[in-house]
């Protein structure tokens, strides 16, 4: 609307007014369908009665106005100097400019959804309330000039708080991408409502991918380890389907494929992130038995990576018939390292097998591989037994000697706990005694030892009240004798050492190779000092311990101390010290052995040529430029020709040291805690370019197969079962879900396209 202009369908009387209530009063106006008459406006099938607008099937009272799609009330003002066009329209107290310009083209009206579901009802003393359609429920609008809004109506709409609203939406079943043709007007009706909410409250960017969803669920299977079969139970498709309707639930050969899916776009990621690995691999390999007579192999490989940090990750979970054979395992490992395209880069395998069969794996991966791939210092160092295991093995023997012992303590402990009433007896007796222990009887996890010995270890501070209270009451007569708490005294001595290495162990998050050495000489050093207590109940048990660990110790001493040695806090001076205190006169001998193997595996890696990054390269300018210097003959300029000539000679006769002679002749590296050694060696790269890749291969020998977040004390102790129901999948499919779970952990979260968190408004269709 604009001045008065030749258009024929649009006529302005002289005595148009707009009153502050925005009625129009005695005069006429027609603008092609527009006519004034009276105290009513028509604009096609919208009429203004009184202080009433009804736009369709909405009714705006009072000082509300109508401006795109969204309301302005009554005490809104507009600017004298804005443009008010055919689509908007002020009331109350705002202001319309009399200068308006012409336009030729008009647009509807956009109206909000909120009044598709509700209707407007005068109440008396000129207040007015919003009624539902569907549920008839009502909600405070207006009262007099105030206006309540829209917002708590907008609620009941889009949170589902309308019963008759959510029953249609479980009801309907939305239409596939692409959209659809419905059978009667009704349905499409219902249909358009619904889709048009969707678009108010959010929803109209997030766009439904059923592939995408599938992978989620696929996803969400694996890393929870939930049944294949969740997709046929009525209660998972039930909570579906009340999520989004038009997501089709697949059987379970389906997602079985699904799974497979995710599987092989994981391990292509693993595989790129392998070809850029600087170094090599080492593997821990542990065994799986089912309640068939198969069985499987778990291969993980773990690494450090190009900037110094320790990964470990899942290679592969295959099916052998015979997991306990000679050459299982070797067939095992040459399959997994032609597939991951590693067979030169094997450095070490960590197996978690107890000592009689430990000799047998040993020689035989050791000749089988040696013929396929490069083995390091002659293989030497190639199979590494698993710290956690040894620890565990030799804890649980030291029960078992004494396990009748464990029974009648375990016992006494369930007498007591039995009722209050022997509690409070059995802790007045222990405050006679004046015991002054403030430990707690405790019963212990028999499959976890290290609650075993804490077990134990509170109840011989109480030994004095069991013996009390089984002579004060007659139901008690479990307690144990003076010679069973000495037995129990001694088995807690040596077991406190394996359990303080334990926890030292468990203290680091991702524990490299140089830390095993402290724990394992220490627990040497006491068992073989132990067998000669004078005690027989101290050496007896310490007698046992020590052939088990002296085992391990013989198997491992060599590649723990060369661990140890690429810590620059201790270098040799460690392995000389911890020598000298295990084997006396002898320490020289097996120091020379540690000193003669750390050189000849330096010399295989100086044989390796080394990457040229912006550091190698720049060193290597430097030393051809100092090359060419050396050609020319020296500038006599400052007449210190003899002293070049002398210093020539000084170099010729003393050829520089290699970076290992350096390295171990450098004072040693303050001890601190926060000491962090892959950040040392990440430092000094520069510094010790061949040093540093040996380093880096070494301090990432797993020499415990417990990975992060899992218990030590119950890792390692026998071959792990796997349950009935992956028993019964494929094989390729268990390693599916086995290896994916691993891999998916470490993968960065998926982006989401998440709905705006503001309301979106749709015009009117």
């Amino acid at each position: 609307m604009g001045e008065p202009n030749s258009n024929d369908n649009a006529m302005v009387h002289d005595s148009e007014m707009v009153d502050g209530n925005g009625v129009i009063h005695d005069s006429e106006m027609i603008h092609g369908s527009e006519m004034i008459h009276g105290d009513e406006m028509i604009h096609g099938n919208e009429m203004i009665h009184g202080t009433e607008m009804v736009e369709g099937s909405e009714m705006i009272h009072g000082h509300d106005m109508v401006q795109v799609n969204d309301l302005i009330h009554g005490n809104e003002m507009v600017p004298v100097n804005d443009m008010v066009n055919g689509d908007e329209m002020a009331h109350g107290n705002e202001l319309v400019n009399a200068e308006m310009t012409p336009r030729t083209s008009r647009r509807r009206k956009k109206k909000s959804l909120v009044w598709e579901h509700f209707t407007i009802e005068p109440m008396p003393g000129g207040n007015s309330r919003a009624c539902c359609n569907l549920c008839k429920q009502t909600f405070a609008y207006s009262s007099g000039s105030k206006i309540a809004g829209t917002s708590h109506l907008k609620r009941h709409i889009t949170l589902g708080s309308c019963p008759v609203m959510k029953d249609q939406d479980r009801k309907l079943t939305l239409p596939l991408a692409g959209g659809h043709v419905t059978d009667n007007d009704g349905e499409a009706s219902v249909e358009r409502r619904t889709k048009r909410r969707y678009r108010y409250t959010g929803y109209a960017n997030a766009t439904f991918d059923q592939e995408r969803s599938s992978s989620y669920l696929a996803k969400m299977i694996i890393l929870h380890d939930y049944p294949l079969h969740i997709v046929q139970q009525s209660s998972f498709t039930n909570f579906i389907e009340s999520l989004q309707p038009r997501f089709k639930v697949v059987d379970v050969e389906t997602m079985e494929g699904e799974v497979y899916a995710v599987f092989q776009k994981a391990k292509e990621n693993l595989l790129q992130a392998f070809s850029t690995m600087p170094g090599r691999i080492s593997l821990t390999i542990g065994l799986w038995t089912t309640s068939q007579t198969l069985g499987y192999v778990s291969l993980a490989g773990q690494f450090i990576d190009s900037d110094w940090k320790v990964h470990r990750r899942m290679l592969n979970f295959m099916m052998v018939s015979s997991p306990h054979s000679e050459n299982a395992l070797s067939e095992a490992i040459s399959s997994s390292l032609s597939e991951w395209n590693m067979k030169d880069k094997l450095f070490t395998i960590t197996l978690d097998n107890d000592c009689s069969s430990h000799d047998i794996y040993s020689a035989n991966l050791r000749d089988h591989l040696s013929n396929k791939n490069s083995l390091m210092l002659k293989g030497q160092l190639f199979v590494v037994r698993c710290y956690a295991h040894i620890l565990n093995v030799v804890a649980q023997d030291v029960i078992a000697s004494i396990h009748g012992v464990i029974y009648n303590i375990r016992e006494s402990i369930k007498f007591i706990k039995a009722s209050p009433s022997r509690e409070e007896k059995f802790a007045e007796i222990a405050l006679q005694l004046e015991i002054p222990s403030a430990k707690t009887l405790c019963l212990d996890v028999t499959t976890q030892w290290n609650t075993t010995y804490l077990m134990l270890l509170a109840a011989l501070d109480y030994k004095q009240a069991f013996a009390t209270l089984e002579t004060c009451d007659d139901n008690y007569n479990e307690s144990p004798s003076a010679e069973d708490w000495k037995k129990v005294e001694a088995s807690c001595n040596y077991l406190k050492l394996l359990y303080d290495s334990a926890h030292s162990v468990m203290a680091s998050a991702n524990p490299t190779a140089n830390i095993f050495f402290h724990e394992a000489w220490k627990i040497q050093l006491e068992l073989a000092n132990g067998t000669e207590h004078e005690s027989p109940f101290f050496s007896s048990i310490a007698k046992d311990m020590h052939e088990r660990f002296d085992k391990y110790w013989k198997d491992c001493s060599l590649v723990l101390a060369i661990a140890v040695v690429m810590d620059p806090r201790f270098k040799m001076k460690l392995v000389e010290f911890s020598y000298s205190k295990i084997y006396g006169a002898e320490a020289a001998k097996y120091v020379k052995v540690v000193n003669d193997s750390l050189h000849e595996l330096y010399k295989e890696y100086v044989a390796q040529p080394l990457p040229l990054t912006p550091a190698y390269v720049e060193a290597n300018n430097v030393a051809a430029n100092a090359n060419v210097n050396q050609g020319n003959p020296p500038s006599t300029s400052d007449g210190l020709l003899d002293f070049d000539m002398y210093l020539s000679e000084i170099q010729s006769s003393q050829p520089a040291k290699c970076e290992l002679e350096q390295y171990l002749e450098e004072s040693l590296t303050p001890r601190i805690q926060e000491f962090d050694i892959l950040n040392w060696w990440k430092l000094n790269t520069v510094k010790f370019p061949t040093l540093s890749k040996m380093a880096q291969d070494i301090l990432a020998i797993p020499m415990s197969m417990v990975s992060s977040g899992s218990s030590i004390f119950s890792a390692g102790t026998g071959n792990r079962m796997l349950d009935d129901y992956r028993s019964s999948l494929r094989p390729e499919t268990v390693e599916a879900l086995v290896c994916a779970k691993d891999w998916l952990q470490y993968s960065p979260p998926a982006a989401t396209e998440a709905p705006g968190s503001e309301m979106i408004k749709a015009e009117a269709l």
